[in-house]
C-alpha cells in the first residue's frame, strides 16, 4: 500500500510540474496563445526559425516602419511587406506584443521573476516590445517621454539579464 501512495504522489507532482510549465508559457505573452475567434491569425506565431529568418527580421526592423494612430505597425517597403514572413511580423507586432505602459510594465515584472532563460519566441517578442518602446520614447515629450524611457530601460535590463544567464554554463532553459 505504501508504494501505491508513493507512486500516486509522484504522478501528482509530475502532473503539477507539467501544468505549471504549460501555463508558464502564456504568462509573458498571453495574446500569442489565445487569438481572437473572428481572426485567421496563427496560434503562437514565431518569426525566427532559421538564420535566414533572423536576418529577415533584422531587415524588417531596419526598414522604415509605420505606426498608425490606432497603433497598427506596418512595413513601408512594399517588397518586404509582400513577403509571407512580413505577415507573421505584422501579426506579432499588432496582436501579440504589449503596447501600453501598464502592459509593458507587467511584462517587465514577469520577466524579472522569470526562472531560467527565455524561450526563443519570448526573447524575440521582448526584443520587438523593446523596439516599440524605443520608438514611442523617441516620439514622446515631457513626462510621457520619461515613462516610456523607464519602460525601455526595464525591458533592456530584463533582456540583458536573460543573455547573461544564458551565457552561463549549466543554466536550465
Amino acid at each position: 500500500m505504501h508504494w501505491k501512495t508513493l507512486l500516486l504522489l509522484l504522478l501528482y507532482s509530475n502532473a503539477q510540474a507539467s501544468m505549471c510549465h504549460r501555463w508558464s508559457r502564456a504568462v509573458l505573452f498571453p495574446a500569442a496563445h489565445r487569438p481572437k475567434r473572428s481572426s485567421s491569425l496563427p496560434l503562437n506565431p514565431v518569426l525566427q526559425t532559421s538564420l535566414e529568418e533572423v536576418e529577415l527580421l533584422f531587415e524588417f526592423l531596419l526598414a522604415e516602419l509605420e505606426i498608425s494612430p490606432d497603433l497598427q505597425i506596418s512595413i513601408k517597403d512594399e517588397e518586404l511587406a509582400s513577403l509571407r514572413k512580413a505577415s507573421d511580423f505584422r501579426t506579432v507586432c499588432n496582436n501579440v506584443i504589449p503596447k501600453s505602459i501598464p502592459d509593458i510594465r507587467r511584462l517587465s515584472a514577469s520577466l524579472s521573476s522569470h526562472p531560467g532563460i527565455l524561450k526563443k519566441e519570448d526573447f524575440e517578442r521582448t526584443v520587438l516590445t523593446l523596439a516599440y518602446a524605443a520608438y514611442r520614447t523617441a516620439l514622446s515629450h515631457g513626462y510621457q517621454k520619461d515613462i516610456w524611457a523607464q519602460s525601455l530601460v526595464s525591458l533592456f535590463q530584463a533582456l540583458r539579464h536573460d543573455l547573461m544567464r544564458s551565457s552561463q554554463p549549466g543554466v536550465p532553459p
